[in-house]
């Protein structure tokens, strides 16, 4: 493989359909039950194998370190996990929003630790680079899996499902929410009962952190109250961002051009597979390196 060739890798969004946190572990984790989807609205990371050891991020997020960025955390640890001498250059194309409950910063690890898995010949299972993922984020796992699942634990046991696919508009207020914010606030509900099947009907589901939310973040509360008047409407993970549900993308275009322009959004369709795992059997075969 020549040193100068970059690949490109796609680090799509997830959605939690439902989210409840069903309790809390004596290490602080949650226990959760949630529904992940995935949607066709993807970061971009382009990757390069050098011979240094070194790991380098050649786009780097204003205010963070590149030793704290998840990117850079994710090659660090594989490469350590290995014993792997080679380095690797890595370009991010962000368009995710940080702080929406997306997944962004997990789905950039994941994408890197499966991408870099082929590129230095590492050759472990999925299983075993969930396993490094969850050192990560809880959300890593789902990434890694590529497919949508019920998780429950703290996201990492999966059941594989089939949620209809429909087009959503994902809105996000003019705010960022913290995650460490939401789950280690005093007046979270952790006791939702837990569902004890994997027969889910989402719409008698629900998001436990959108209950804290919306008392605390009005723009979240005002933003999820309007689009409530056109289609279903939920906030995914730890918020800030809403999906709204539709048929077909005009529809969902149609209420787009409804929003204040001060919020960001965008329609994207729903999808079970991620197309990260598409992408890299292209790269198996071009590499040769498992046959």
């Amino acid at each position: 493989m020549q040193q100068s060739q970059f690949h490109q890798f796609s680090s799509p969004a997830k959605l939690n359909l439902f989210l409840h946190v069903v309790g809390q572990r004596q290490d602080g984790y949650h226990e959760l039950e949630t529904l992940f989807q995935f949607i066709d609205h993807c970061d971009t990371l382009d990757i390069r194998v050098t011979q240094s050891h070194s790991i380098e991020l050649l786009t780097p997020i204003k205010g963070v370190e590149n030793e704290d960025n998840l990117i850079f955390k994710a090659a660090k640890i594989l490469q350590d996990k290995t014993n792997c001498q080679l380095g690797a250059e890595i370009k991010i194309n962000k368009i995710l929003p940080m702080g929406g409950g997306l997944g962004g910063g997990s789905s950039n690890a994941a994408t890197v630790l499966m991408a870099l898995n082929i590129l230095w010949n590492c050759q472990l299972s999925p299983t075993e680079l969930a396993k490094l993922g969850i050192y990560l984020g809880a959300d890593v796992p789902i990434f890694i899996h590529g497919f949508s699942a019920f998780a429950q634990g703290i996201g990492e046991q999966l059941t594989a499902q089939s949620p209809i696919e429909y087009w959503y508009l994902v809105s996000k207020p003019a705010c960022s929410i913290s995650t460490a914010e939401i789950f280690t606030h005093k007046d979270l509900a952790r006791n939702t009962p837990r569902l004890g099947t994997t027969e889910i009907d989402i719409e008698a589901c629900h998001n436990d952190c959108q209950t804290l939310v919306i008392k605390h973040y009005p723009k979240v509360a005002n933003l999820l109250s309007r689009l409530l008047e056109y289609a279903p409407s939920r906030m995914t993970g730890t918020g800030a961002c809403i999906f709204t549900q539709f048929n077909s993308k005009d529809e969902a275009l149609l209420i787009q051009s409804k929003l204040p322009i001060e919020v960001e959004s965008f329609v994207a369709k729903g999808m079970n597979e991620s197309p990260l795992l598409a992408e890299l059997e292209v790269l198996r075969d071009k590499t040769k390196l498992f046959k």
